[in-house]
């Protein structure tokens, strides 16, 4: 599997975090590729430029074939991915706050849900489409959803100290009392929620227990070899009781039931994410 991050044009840094292009070929005659994938506190745009990915909700017993480029709101439960053969994609992974300024709406209006971009951008959606499959390279990849990025700066919703703030909660893989990142948001806690359900979806709380649970989740995939008890002390737990309350909540399985189906994937999605 091939992956290469990009940092985004200075005039996009504000609100996405990275652009990061994927490559995986799967031999034509193995098994289906089912990849687990819990939610991670990062909201993302994706455009998939071969095999077009099928996602099988929690508790769905089908799975659903996702459109060519799609809107990915705050996910809380996980999902199962098939890859298909050809796995070509980018991810264009967001700031706290980034995707409510990027497309001005409530991201509590869209967790746990897919959208396909062709209705939220319309028809230019599909002209990125067509350009990336001409792509030749994952520089040229990069400048094409960049460019599409870059023509969208200007309806930007303006910043607030809120999305610092949780910035600075990402930063500390949300090992930090929520009193003071209000603090640092220049709000009341009551309006430090309201805001946290506006422009990342869930409250604040919430939130920094997916930044640490999806430490603990890629550094599984990263380090397979590591104890979950070592995994648990770096990510900042110190109750097991916690540890694994987190993983049936957003893994939807115990740790080391996940253990299990990572070892039957040889692809690991979450292993290079960058928050």
């Amino acid at each position: 599997m091939q992956t290469k991050f990009y940092k985004p044009h200075v005039l996009l840094q504000e609100f996405i975090n990275c652009i990061m292009v994927i490559h995986a070929e799967i031999e034509a005659n193995s098994p289906a590729v089912i990849c687990p994938y819990p939610p991670a506190p990062q909201n993302s745009l994706f455009f998939y430029i071969n095999d077009c990915i099928s996602v099988q909700k929690h508790g769905d017993t089908e799975f659903t074939m996702q459109p060519r480029s799609v809107v990915v709101g705050p996910m809380v439960t996980r999902v199962l991915l098939d890859i298909n053969k050809s796995h070509k994609a980018v991810r264009v992974g967001f700031h706290p706050g980034g995707l409510h300024r990027f497309l001005g709406i409530s991201m509590a209006e869209m967790i746990d849900d897919h959208y396909d971009a062709t209705t939220v951008f319309g028809n230019e959606i599909a002209e990125v489409n067509n350009r990336l499959q001409e792509a030749q390279s994952f520089d040229q990849i990069k400048d094409v959803v960049e460019q599409f990025l870059l023509q969208k700066v200007s309806a930007l919703k303006p910043a607030l100290p809120f999305d610092k703030a949780m910035l600075e909660l990402m930063r500390v893989n949300g090992n930090i009392p929520i009193e003071q990142i209000a603090s640092l948001a220049c709000l009341s806690l009551r309006q430090f929620e309201r805001v946290s359900k506006e422009r990342i979806g869930i409250p604040p709380k919430f939130f920094a227990r997916l930044i640490r649970f999806s430490k603990a989740y890629r550094m599984r995939e990263n380090f397979p070899e590591l104890s979950w008890t070592h995994i648990a002390y770096e990510c900042g737990y110190f109750d097991q009781m916690h540890f694994i309350r987190d993983f049936k909540q957003f893994a939807g399985v115990a740790p080391g039931i996940i253990e299990k189906e990572l070892k039957q994937t040889p692809v690991r999605l979450q292993a290079e994410l960058r928050l």
